[in-house]
């Protein structure tokens, strides 16, 4: 069920609401590695591409070559190392004052011009030859041509204290404006250096759930230990790995119908949701009830823990008066698989138990069971959580009724 959901980077909603926060953690992770996976593969196949596309093209004769410092090594220089160095600010002060400047200076040198030519235009028609007057005239033709030499000059003392003045006005202005624009490029700066935290956050957060993954399954892997130790999972493994039967095997009932086999893989069409409560009916009787699901380990009767068809709301009424470690296993409602409901000190918890592969595990778990009743064992005495308090499988919850609720599972 895991590998394929992985394989489709999609869980359907029935599957997801049958999982509890841990599992949802747990899934979470492995499909964020699955597509971190993918991604490298893409990206490994790019560079491949990309360099055996650059390989084709020529190599250019253009190069770079780094300035060496007294150690012969390539010459690099800290701002702010030196003593004599200029704080930043005042640097880009600088640097703007001089732009200003020399901007207002170039449109004081067009005013300039321009204005020169206006004077230049309007005196013109004053300066008069001596040869084209009589000699009586000369004297006060010169005079004439004294004021207005003297007329031009003071025009052009006032035309440039103006310009002047306009000078240093245009360069206050355009000094303020390049001020201003650097707050606005301060104040992008500042929104990106916001999203560069978030995204840091973001990535801790993600190294975070990796840690936890990575402790969740060396978790798992001290469990399996454990288990090897007491037996349990080298049985599971022997019973996996060996094409040889039991000798003596526990006695299975015939098949109602010859043509309906017990192996799932003869059985009906798997699919991970339905909504029909006939469609698991049959799944449990053709796949399930042969290998004996719910029944104790010695196949003589049905276990005291398992329920039939039950929903979420009514697993957690029959265990709220009870005390932590009360459990039961339930086929669940909406996917071929059973869902493990027990009290805890928090409240009642639900963990989806997987039952797609022969085998049975805790979704997200790296441990196999043959069947319900060696994990219901296995869990009380290992604990079922890998984070926070650890909780154990202590008392059965039975039925409550007197027609029991998964009666229907097996007439």
């Amino acid at each position: 069920m895991l590998q394929q959901i992985l394989a489709d980077m999609y869980i359907e909603p029935e599957l997801l609401s049958e999982l509890n926060e841990e599992q949802k953690q747990v899934l979470f992770l492995k499909m964020r590695e699955e597509q971190i996976r993918r991604w490298r593969e893409r990206e490994t196949q790019l560079e491949k591409e990309e360099a055996a596309r650059l390989k084709d093209k020529k190599v250019s004769g253009k190069f770079v070559s780094w300035m060496k410092g007294l150690d012969d090594d390539v010459w690099v220089w800290v701002m702010g190392e030196h003593r004599d160095d200029k704080p930043y600010d005042q640097i880009c002060d600088e640097i703007m004052a001089e732009r200003a400047a020399l901007q207002a200076q170039r449109e004081a040198e067009q005013l300039r011009a321009r204005k020169e030519a206006e004077l230049g235009k309007r005196f013109s028609g004053l300066h008069v030859e001596p040869e084209q007057v009589v000699l009586s005239d000369q004297l006060k033709a010169r005079e004439e041509q004294r004021r207005a030499d003297e007329e031009l000059e003071e025009e052009r003392r006032k035309a440039e204290e103006e310009l002047r003045r306009l000078e240093q006005e245009r360069k206050q202005q355009i000094y303020i404006s390049l001020k201003e624009k650097q707050r606005s490029k301060h104040t992008l700066d500042q929104q990106d250096n916001h999203w560069q935290q978030t995204l840091q956050k973001s990535k801790a957060a993600d190294v975070r759930r990796r840690s936890l993954a990575k402790q969740t399954m060396e978790d798992h892997r001290r469990r399996s230990v454990k288990a090897l130790e007491r037996g349990r999972v080298a049985a599971a493994t022997k019973a996996f790995a060996s094409s040889n039967p039991d000798p003596n095997p526990p006695p299975k009932p015939k098949p109602r119908n010859t043509s309906a086999a017990v192996s799932r893989k003869a059985g009906m069409r798997r699919s991970f949701s339905t909504s029909s409560r006939d469609h698991i009916i049959r799944w449990f009787r053709e796949e399930q009830f042969p290998l004996r699901a719910g029944f104790q380990s010695d196949h003589s009767r049905i276990a005291p823990w398992f329920h039939g068809i039950i929903s979420r709301e009514q697993a957690e009424a029959l265990l709220k008066e009870g005390g932590p470690g009360l459990f039961l296993v339930r086929v669940s409602e909406r996917i071929f698989g059973y869902v493990l409901s027990y009290r805890s000190k928090e409240g009642v918890k639900h963990l989806l138990i997987d039952a797609s592969e022969n085998c049975y595990m805790l979704l997200g778990d790296q441990i196999r069971f043959t069947s319900l009743s060696e994990l219901v064992e296995y869990h009380q005495v290992e604990p079922l959580s890998s984070c926070g308090e650890e909780e154990f499988l202590l008392q059965p919850c039975g039925q409550t009724e007197a027609t029991a609720d998964y009666t229907e599972l097996f007439t």
